[in-house]
């Protein structure tokens, strides 16, 4: 099976590309954007129908949520349009196609896990041009999967590495506590993505890790599981406040992986603790020169 995964060098890139090595029957095609442009429909067309390959995995996205804010011609450019781009090509060679999506596409004044066939209400730029690139996904292409997720964490830049850098130079830390969701890693998002391609059960689909907390919540589970002594104090959204406005309540019900009976998802504190557990493996090894 060829797969080519855009923005390959992310979090959920880096994960995908982890777990599609160990197995020899998968040829990769990894891009960044210096390598693909999928703003360009031409640079789209000329690598996909080039390469012809059997899935294509987008995980490019400007993911700067407040920076989309003022942004918003570059924001609309990468989350609507090259999905849109992609979608078309994937079209004209069969190719399955997997687009990433968000939990901001919904309004976050839920009081349940929103489920796939909720209505969606997106409240800043960045969640309106991931629902567009959504609407283009399944209008120009027959064979999609578009896998919301949220609050994710791997390797590279995240809030579990901010919080635990934070705690290096602060005694103590303000944390929102009124926005919940569901922590999710990479290693169990990019499993799922893995086992959908190999499937014909096109459709949207939720991907987080089960269960949900609050930020201040997940601070605090993230230093109480790395023994660090560090006061963290609950605050409000409108004591933290950002350009872009989050979601209160974005809590995803993983429904649909649970109706084709896909859904292996962990709960979140399970994850975490893998993770951390591997964090401190890796650091270990770093200083030992290994």
């Amino acid at each position: 099976m060829k797969i080519l995964i855009t923005g390959s060098k992310g979090q959920l890139g880096l994960e995908l590309t982890k777990k599609l090595t160990k197995n020899k029957k998968y040829e990769l095609i990894l891009t960044d954007r210096e390598a693909l442009n999928i703003v360009d429909i031409d640079n789209v067309n000329e690598i996909i129908l080039s390469n012809k390959p059997d899935v294509v995995i987008n995980c490019a996205a400007h993911t700067a949520v407040d920076l989309c804010e003022t942004d918003i011609e570059n924001a609309y450019k990468i989350n609507a349009i090259g999905p849109r781009n992609l979608a078309i090509a994937c079209e004209k060679v069969g190719a399955k196609f997997v687009q990433v999506s968000t939990d901001y596409v919904f309004d976050g004044n839920g009081s349940r896990p929103y489920r796939e066939d909720d209505v969606t209400c997106p409240n800043s730029i960045y969640g309106t041009s991931k629902l567009m690139g959504e609407n283009f996904t399944k209008e120009f292409c027959s064979k999609y999967f578009i896998v919301r997720t949220a609050w994710l964490y791997g390797e590279g830049n995240n809030f579990v590495r901010t919080m635990i850098k934070l705690s290096e130079t602060n005694k103590e830390l303000n944390v929102v506590n009124d926005q919940f969701g569901s922590p999710t890693s990479t290693v169990d998002l990019a499993k799922a993505i893995i086992d959908l391609i190999h499937t014909e059960y096109y459709g949207t689909y939720h991907g987080t890790c089960e269960g949900q907390c609050s930020w201040y919540d997940f601070a605090k589970k993230i230093f109480e599981i790395n023994n660090i002594d560090i006061k963290v104090n609950p605050v409000t959204s409108e004591e933290f406040k950002r350009p872009a406005p989050r979601p209160a309540y974005s809590v995803l019900d993983n429904f649909m992986f649970k109706l084709v009976g896909l859904n292996s998802f962990r709960n979140w504190e399970d994850s975490l603790r893998e993770y951390l557990k591997n964090e401190t493996l890796e650091e270990v090894a770093t200083i030992k020169g290994d």
